[in-house]
């Protein structure tokens, strides 16, 4: 069965089940992976985001955006409006999925991990230095960033006869590895609402062993910030005529 939102959803559960092990991985206590680093983590998204664009696109969805910020930017460049109730909802869907996976993978390492924060950061995003206006401005220039390069790399003036078949996915992904190279460490770089509401859902109701308080609080940084810059990206998309 192909569709595009059946796209969004397996494509966003992916991304979530491959960028949130990774975060597993090496936070959590007894992981072979532990204390991996910030190297293998944002290597792991890069190649999560690849490895789930791919997916997305082979069901049919030729969008694969799997984030809302794109979704939203793309209607402001496109105006296909419907995106908005078909792509989203699939998206948080697929995201809270990925989300129950992740849980079912780690069980047995939930309970050794005595920290509540690395927990929390396996589903979602946690600020090093929690500043919520300054927090909210990092997400807002790393989505307009994706935004941005995202459009350019399929630009006419960049690939005159498109892009060669199957490059998409991997110029995705070595973009997000960069973008979490280069400007993720302030706030973990959710750069997309559905990839940290979504596993946030999942972390507040789940019988996580040992888990603390899920920190609401911050949760509208990682889903407003992406959207405004998604917005700002597309306005500047549509003036600078990528």
């Amino acid at each position: 069965m192909h569709s595009a939102a059946l796209g969004e959803f397996v494509g966003t559960m992916i991304l979530i089940l491959l960028g949130n092990g990774v975060v597993g991985g090496v936070l959590l206590s007894r992981s072979k992976a532990e204390g991996g680093g910030w190297i293998v983590i944002t290597t792991g998204w890069g190649l999560a985001v690849f490895a789930a664009v791919a997916v997305s696109i082979s069901m049919g969805d030729s969008d694969a955006h799997l984030n809302p910020a794109f979704t939203v930017a793309s209607v402001i460049t496109s105006g296909h409006a419907e995106r908005l109730w078909t792509y989203i909802p699939a998206q948080i869907l697929g995201a809270m999925v990925g989300a129950l996976l992740v849980w079912l993978f780690y069980m047995p390492h939930w309970g050794p991990t005595e920290s509540t924060a690395k927990k929390l950061m396996c589903f979602s995003t946690v600020p090093a230095i929690r500043s919520l206006g300054w927090n909210f401005l990092s997400e807002v220039i790393g989505t307009f960033v994706l935004v941005v390069v995202a459009a350019a790399l399929v630009s006419k003036r960049i690939a005159p006869g498109g892009l060669a078949p199957g490059l998409g996915p991997w110029l995705i992904g070595a973009l997000v590895w960069s973008i979490g190279l280069s400007l993720g460490a302030t706030t973990g770089y959710a750069i997309n609402p559905a990839r940290d509401f979504g596993p946030r859902i999942m972390h507040s109701i789940l019988p996580l062993a040992g888990k603390g308080p899920s920190d609401w609080s911050y949760a509208w940084v990682p889903i407003f910030g992406p959207v405004c810059g998604g917005v700002l990206a597309a306005v500047f998309i549509r003036w600078a005529g990528i």
